[in-house]
C-alpha cells in the first residue's frame, strides 16, 4: 500500500481530485487531497496575509497530520512551487514527486517568473483592485474542458491569493533531486503558462545538471486539468510511481 498526497493548482481545491482519489483508494492505497488556504471550501479564509509559505505549510501540515510519510507527492500547476519546497525541506518523507503539468522553478524564481508580461500585469492589477488581494480564475476552456467538465470546474473555481504569485522560492536543486521525479506533460491542448517549463524538464543542464538523473517525462494527450479530463489515465501514471 502506498500513500498519496494530492495538491491542486491555482483556483482549485481538493474537489478537483475526486475521481483520482477514488481510483487510488479502490486500487488499495491511501490518498489524501489537501485544500490550500483561501480557496475551495476554505475560500472563507481568503486574506491578503496568505503567502507562498502559508501554502507550503498547508502541504507539510497535511503530510504530518495524515501520517502519510513516505508519500507520493502529486502537485498540479502552481503547486509545483509547493512540491519543490517540500522536497527541499523533507525529502526523507517523500518516495516520489509528481509534477502534473506543473511549475518547475529555478532557485530564486516565482510562479510568475516564466509568464508573459501581459499575464503578470493582468493578474497583479486584478489582485490590487480586489479587497482581499486575490485574482479571479480563468475560463476553464483554457484547460481544454468542455460540456459537463467545463461546467463543474466553473462552478467550483475560486479566486487565488495574490501574494503567492510573485513570491520567490529558494531551494537546493541537488537536495530536491534526491526524490525521484515524474513530469506529466499535458499536450492536448497545452497551457501557455506551462509551455516555458516543458523545455526545462528535458534539458540536461537544468538545475545545474541535477534534474535529469532520477526524473522522467510522460506525455498525456489531454488538457491542463487531467484529474478532471483524464482521471483514469492520470491514475495509471501515479500508480506507476510506486
Amino acid at each position: 500500500m502506498a500513500n498519496f498526497l494530492l495538491v491542486h493548482g491555482a483556483w482549485h481545491g481538493a474537489w478537483c481530485w475526486r475521481d483520482v482519489t477514488r481510483a487510488l483508494v479502490l486500487a488499495g492505497h491511501r490518498a489524501h487531497a489537501v485544500t490550500l488556504t483561501g480557496v475551495g471550501e476554505r475560500s472563507h479564509l481568503m486574506s491578503p496575509l496568505i503567502t507562498l509559505e502559508t501554502h507550503i505549510q498547508d502541504v507539510l501540515g497535511a503530510l504530518d497530520a495524515e501520517e502519510l510519510a513516505p508519500a507520493v507527492l502529486v502537485v498540479h500547476s502552481y503547486a509545483g512551487m509547493l512540491g519543490t519546497a517540500v522536497a527541499d525541506r523533507r525529502s526523507a518523507d517523500l518516495s516520489h514527486l509528481v509534477y502534473v503539468d506543473a511549475v518547475v522553478p529555478r532557485p530564486g524564481e516565482s510562479w510568475s517568473s516564466t509568464h508573459a508580461a501581459a499575464t503578470r500585469e493582468a493578474r497583479l492589477a486584478a489582485a490590487a483592485a480586489s479587497p482581499d488581494y486575490s485574482f479571479p480564475a480563468p475560463d476553464p476552456v483554457v484547460f481544454g474542458l468542455a460540456d459537463e467538465d467545463h461546467a463543474w470546474v466553473t462552478r467550483h473555481q475560486t479566486p487565488h491569493p495574490g501574494h503567492t504569485y510573485q513570491a520567490t522560492l529558494d531551494f537546493d536543486p541537488e537536495r530536491v533531486a534526491i526524490t525521484p521525479r515524474t513530469f506529466v506533460s499535458c499536450t492536448m491542448p497545452t497551457l501557455g503558462t506551462i509551455d516555458a517549463i516543458r523545455p526545462r524538464v528535458v534539458d540536461p543542464k537544468f538545475w545545474g545538471g541535477s534534474w535529469l538523473p532520477g526524473s522522467r517525462v510522460i506525455e498525456l494527450p489531454t488538457g491542463h486539468d487531467p484529474m478532471v479530463s483524464a482521471p483514469q489515465a492520470l491514475t495509471r501514471i501515479l500508480l506507476d510511481c510506486i
